[in-house]
C-alpha cells in the first residue's frame, strides 16, 4: 500500500474521533525515518490542544487502526500539535491564515531569491498574494517548495 493511501485511510478512520471531541484535523503523515515508520496525525482545537487531547486521540485510533490492520510495516503512531511553525497544505489552512505571517520557500529562486517572508494576504484558485516590506507577491501554490507559519515577524 503507496504512503498517500495510508494517509488517506487514517484519515477517514480519526475524523469521527476528532468530530467527536470538536478537534481538527490539521494533517496526517506516513513516513520512515532511519529504519522506523511514523504515522503522524496533527490535530488542533480552539485554544490549542493538549497532551491530554493526544493522549485521547492515540488511544481511540490505536483501536481503530489494530481493527482495520491495513499497514504492513511496524510503526509508531505519534499524535501531536502541528506547532507554531505549522505547515500550509491545504485549501483551508491558507484560507483560515489569511492575515498571518508566513514563510516562503520557492523551487525556484525569484529575482535571486528563493525565501520569503511576509503576511498572506489572498488565497484563491491555488495562487496566493504575499505582502512584503515593500511589495506583493502573487504565487501560483506549485511554485511553492514549502509554506509555513512565520516564528516571529
Amino acid at each position: 500500500m503507496k504512503r498517500a493511501e495510508i494517509e488517506q485511510r487514517c484519515e477517514v478512520l480519526v475524523q469521527p474521533i476528532l468530530d467527536e471531541h470538536h478537534f481538527e484535523l490539521w494533517d496526517v503523515e506516513y513516513v520512515k525515518e532511519g529504519s522506523n515508520y511514523y504515522l503522524r496525525v496533527f490535530a488542533d482545537k480552539e485554544g490549542g490542544i493538549t497532551i491530554d487531547d493526544c493522549v485521547t486521540i492515540s488511544r481511540a485510533l490505536e483501536v481503530k487502526l489494530d481493527e482495520d490492520d491495513f499497514i504492513q510495516d511496524a510503526y509508531i503512531l505519534e499524535v501531536s500539535s502541528p506547532g507554531l511553525g505549522r505547515p500550509l497544505k491545504r485549501e483551508r489552512d491558507f484560507i483560515k491564515s489569511i492575515g498571518a505571517a508566513v514563510d516562503v520557500k520557492l523551487y525556484q529562486g525569484l529575482n535571486g531569491q528563493k525565501e520569503f517572508t511576509g503576511i498572506l494576504k489572498e488565497y484563491k484558485n491555488d495562487e496566493i498574494v504575499i505582502e512584503l516590506e515593500d511589495k506583493m507577491l502573487e504565487l501560483k501554490r506549485n511554485e511553492i517548495a514549502s509554506i509555513r507559519l512565520a516564528f516571529d515577524f
